[in-house]
């Protein structure tokens, strides 16, 4: 059984005492496939220097994170693109709109994800996309003409059923993560719904630790109980749970994962 980790920030401060501990246990709990996500300028370097130290296993993004768009949002897309024309990316992201914590910077916010939706067709890349009190715009957006080809995944998804199937009629993934576990959340009753195909998993570590777990910092091992869950809801094994995510990463991605 390999499992994948589509999403987890393990380069983090949160993990500077034990981050080989971590990547370990999480190997022995079969994920073998860790992806980064990109926050902004100032998480690149120890993005790439733990994706350097374990090749084959951990794979990092570029992108600038909504709430990263700011007064100096433009910088930050220069260097965006400047590091994607230096080196391989497996990604781009993560990108997208968070209206949640502050709207002031909602234009910038904007302009910076179409930038990088833009700069995943010119790179021939995936996008993942972080969505947070903010859909209809989001939608609205990557429902435009010159974003048919896009591919990637829609990170954290937390949304209802007919946000489910927009996402997926325009082709992307529906990334899962330790909410799937919280009582009353209500992402249970739609991955329910919804076919294996459209599902990636990911932890988003430190953040939004699954039950048993809920509370506590979160990291790639736990993706475990994230697989199980998606397994009870589907009525199936997590190994089948495991194999067909694994396939779907491995197609957005662009790479094989075993």
């Amino acid at each position: 059984m390999i499992l994948v980790d589509t999403h987890s920030h393990i380069y983090l401060p949160e993990f500077d005492k034990d981050r080989a501990d971590v990547i370990f246990n999480a190997d022995k709990q079969n994920v073998k496939h860790i992806f980064l996500p990109n926050i902004d300028s100032s998480s690149i370097e120890g993005m790439l220097e733990l994706a350097n130290k374990y090749p084959g296993r951990i794979y990092p993004m570029m992108g600038l994170h909504p709430t990263s768009a700011e007064d100096d949002y433009k910088n930050e897309l220069q260097i965006v693109k400047d590091w994607l024309n230096k080196q391989k990316f497996y990604a781009i992201g993560e990108i997208g709109l968070d209206y949640y914590w502050d709207t002031s910077f909602k234009d910038e916010q904007i302009i910076a994800f179409e930038t990088q939706l833009n700069l995943a067709l010119e790179f021939d890349l995936p996008v993942v996309i972080h969505v947070r009190d903010a859909f209809d715009d989001a939608l609205e957006i990557i429902n435009k003409q010159e974003y048919d080809n896009l591919k990637g995944i829609f990170h954290c998804f937390t949304g209802n059923l007919e946000q489910a199937n927009n996402i997926i009629n325009r082709g992307l993934k529906l990334g899962i993560g330790g909410i799937v576990t919280f009582k009353n959340a209500g992402i249970d009753k739609v991955v329910e719904q919804i076919d294996l195909k459209h599902l990636v998993l990911e932890t988003d570590s430190p953040y939004l630790a699954p039950v048993p777990k809920r509370g506590k910092r979160n990291e790639s091992t736990y993706l475990y109980y994230i697989a199980k869950k998606v397994a009870e809801l589907k009525n199936t094994s997590i190994n089948e749970v495991a194999k067909i995510t694994t396939k779907n990463a491995s197609e957005i991605f662009k790479i094989e994962l075993s």
